[in-house]
């Protein structure tokens, strides 16, 4: 009988319709390059979680146990693609691994929450039932010094030490980073220990290019990636950008056949802000998304 209901439960998930509802999920949320994986291991200690998915990785104890970074990729399509595991055998390997762990909590770490849940159920996982910000853990002048980093300078952070990175990925790596964890003692919880973690600084092949400006051909095809992500019903007609010092406003049209909330188009906007953020190197004001339905 415990044989028979294994094979189903196994088919089932990977079917993508079973989610274990024992697992907690955790999501640590917050715009790209304000400092979500480095801090990621202090959520995790705080709160006993064993995983982490962050970006394409699967982790546990420092230690990559399956999937591939996004930070490796070359260019903007294929990373976002990369972290929302959209690429089959990417998919199947951390699958696979998740069905072989035994855990209670997982984290898992987005630009925003629907990004969190996305790969929540990409992986046949529960809904995040708790959601940390990153302003919740960080200060507002070490968020904007994050960002200083990471949008003059390129530069990221994977949470794992930097051989786990450089065995796979070695002609991104730039730097090591130690930060030091305070723990309870387990037989002793009045007393702390200082343990030291060790994250690998990185600059990806898409922040190794050269500053140049950045046509409208350029955003429109990154949009289009974004909304197929989605839906590939809807195609962009026109998109128009206005630079200042806080970073792009895009106005984005699109038609659909299909009728779109407005809670559905605030959702894509942020997304595609999320994602150009991230992946783009371009740091996004503001998306406004202009709806035309076609029958």
């Amino acid at each position: 009988m415990y044989f028979t209901y294994y094979l189903n439960m196994n088919l089932l998930s990977k079917l993508g319709i079973y989610r274990n509802p024992a697992v907690k999920v955790y999501a640590l949320v917050g715009r790209s390059g304000t400092g979500k994986s480095f801090r990621a291991q202090l959520v995790a200690d705080k709160y006993h979680i064993p995983l982490i998915v962050d970006d394409g990785l699967l982790i546990k104890n420092d230690k990559i146990l399956a999937g591939k970074s996004a930070k490796q990729e070359s260019n903007f399509l294929t990373a976002v693609k990369r972290a929302l595991f959209q690429d089959p055998d990417h998919h199947q390997e951390v699958l696979n691994a998740l069905q072989t762990e035994r855990f209670h909590k997982i984290l898992i770490i987005g630009t925003s929450e629907k990004m969190a849940t996305k790969i929540a159920r990409r992986l046949n996982l529960p809904d995040p039932s708790q959601t940390i910000h990153i302003e919740d853990i960080a200060s507002k002048d070490e968020i904007d010094t994050a960002m200083r980093v990471r949008y003059s300078e390129g530069k990221h952070v994977i949470p794992v030490p930097p051989l786990q990175i450089t065995r796979n990925y070695p002609s991104i790596v730039y730097d090591s980073i130690r930060v030091g964890l305070q723990k309870r003692l387990a037989f002793l919880p009045f007393v702390r220990k200082v343990q030291t973690v060790e994250k690998t600084l990185v600059c990806p092949e898409f922040s190794k290019q050269e500053e140049t400006s950045i046509s409208e051909a350029a955003i429109t095809q990154m949009v289009n990636h974004c909304l197929n992500e989605y839906a590939d019903t809807m195609k962009v007609n026109k998109v128009t950008y206005v630079y200042s010092n806080e970073g792009y406003d895009l106005d984005i049209n699109i038609r659909t056949p299909e009728n779109i909330s407005g809670l559905e188009i605030a959702e894509f906007e942020e997304f595609i802000a999320d994602s150009l953020e991230k992946y783009g190197g371009i740091l996004i004001h503001k998306v406004n998304l202009h709806v035309q339905a076609w029958s």
